[in-house]
């Protein structure tokens, strides 16, 4: 099982909070984080960086559905 991870650029703040919980991940680029990878198996620290992320903009992935951020 491989996730795919991605940050919408045009709704991303560059808070960093996502660096700091998944730097191997994650990093900030400027005005934007951006991922360091696009497949990375399964990880609690990447759910974690989308449920956290104030502009909701990580999206991860398994498959085709959409697995993080939590919605309610």
């Amino acid at each position: 099982m491989t996730w795919h991870v991605r940050v919408d650029p045009q709704l991303c703040l560059a808070s960093g909070m996502c660096a700091g919980v998944a730097p191997e991940v994650f990093a900030l680029d400027g005005e934007h984080a951006r991922t360091v990878v696009d497949a990375i198996e399964p990880d609690e620290r990447v759910l974690d960086a989308a449920d956290i992320c104030p502009a909701q903009a990580i999206t991860v992935h398994e498959g085709n559905k959409v697995i993080a951020p939590a919605r309610d």
